[in-house]
């Protein structure tokens, strides 16, 4: 994508292994982030393992890089904030890759709630799944990122689209229960299933909202589905089939309201075009931004908290990002 959108650029390709490979759609490649720097690249795109993201672009936005990081902006805390705060004071843009909010069937979801067409929203039920051998068959699912601990895999990092999502519609959480488990016989050292109750920030008259998230890498009959209830009936989101459907109170049947059935790559490249917008008209904020990356990181700790001490609910630590004036 980056090619055919910049078919004049060129794009070199960091790898921290030697190799003779030659990369279609590059000019070249890069062994060391220190050859890298000095290469001063305007924008970088870092898709790494997750544990990587932070040392390579921390290195980047010293020099001013514009940097596209995919999902999740980190496996954890350590570095993170230093690495906004950095990006901020050098004027770089940064853009997370979290690719479903740039779905015009999940945006639809968004806007139809919020122009109340279920009425107050009482509660949210989320899930999404799919057997990891399946994700990439032509591939040993054991030696993925996803598979593997020390390089930021399980289902609650590698499906933490979830999370952008639902705190993108439904506002700040404010807590989570969490329970994560190993039930499968996969050959993976990280959990398969997690469990989520998320309770998001309390509104003007006190209620709060709940939701409950759903993610596995075992279920064979692949999912991505947000159901909403409200007092006026249910809003179904399929992120499959781009699909969003009413249940009215008083019917007996789902009704269609929007469906746009996405091809693979069409969010990719619309985040690309957000990415390279950003850069190009000075002070627009990507629609994904890094506090975006972060906020969702400290959702992650808050349920890895909560499943270390048998499910407890554990607060949210409110995000903190040092303003810099420039």
């Amino acid at each position: 994508m980056a090619r055919e959108l910049l078919p004049n650029a060129d794009i070199r390709v960091l790898r921290h292994q030697g190799t003779n490979e030659e990369h279609e759609y590059s000019n070249g490649c890069f062994s060391s982030i220190e050859e890298a720097v000095v290469f001063a690249p305007q924008i970088a795109v870092i898709s790494s393992p997750a544990t990587f993201h932070i040392t390579t672009a921390q290195a980047l936005a010293e020099v001013g890089v514009h940097l596209f990081i995919e999902k999740p902006l980190s496996a954890s805390l350590r570095g993170v904030t230093k690495l906004l705060d950095t990006c901020q004071k050098q004027g770089s843009v940064l853009l997370i890759g979290y690719n479903l909010r740039f779905l015009p069937s999940l945006q639809r979801f968004r806007d139809l709630l919020g122009v109340g067409v279920i009425g107050k929203v009482f509660s949210i039920r989320c899930e999404s799944g799919q057997y990891l051998p399946s994700w990439r068959p032509d591939s040993n699912y054991r030696q993925g990122v996803s598979a593997r601990r020390e390089l930021g895999g399980g289902a609650l990092l590698e499906l933490s689209h979830e999370l952008d999502y639902l705190r993108w519609i439904f506002g700040e959480v404010d807590w989570v229960k969490a329970t994560f488990s190993r039930q499968s016989n996969l050959e993976i050292d990280v959990e398969d299933t997690a469990h989520l109750t998320l309770g998001f920030a309390p509104v003007l008259d006190g209620s709060q909202l709940i939701g409950t998230v759903n993610l596995d890498f075992i279920r064979h009959d692949t999912t991505r589905l947000c159901t909403v209830i409200g007092e006026k009936g249910s809003l179904r989101w399929n992120g499959l089939t781009g699909e969003v459907d009413l249940y009215e109170a008083g019917t007996k049947e789902w009704g269609e309201l929007f469906s746009h059935r996405h091809q693979r790559d069409d969010s990719y490249m619309a985040e690309w075009e957000n990415f390279i917008a950003c850069i190009e008209i000075e002070h627009q904020e990507p629609f994904v931004a890094g506090e975006d990356g972060l906020k969702v990181i400290h959702i992650i700790e808050a349920a890895r908290r909560s499943a270390a001490s048998d499910g407890q609910m554990i607060k949210v630590e409110k995000m903190q990002v040092k303003k810099v004036s420039l």
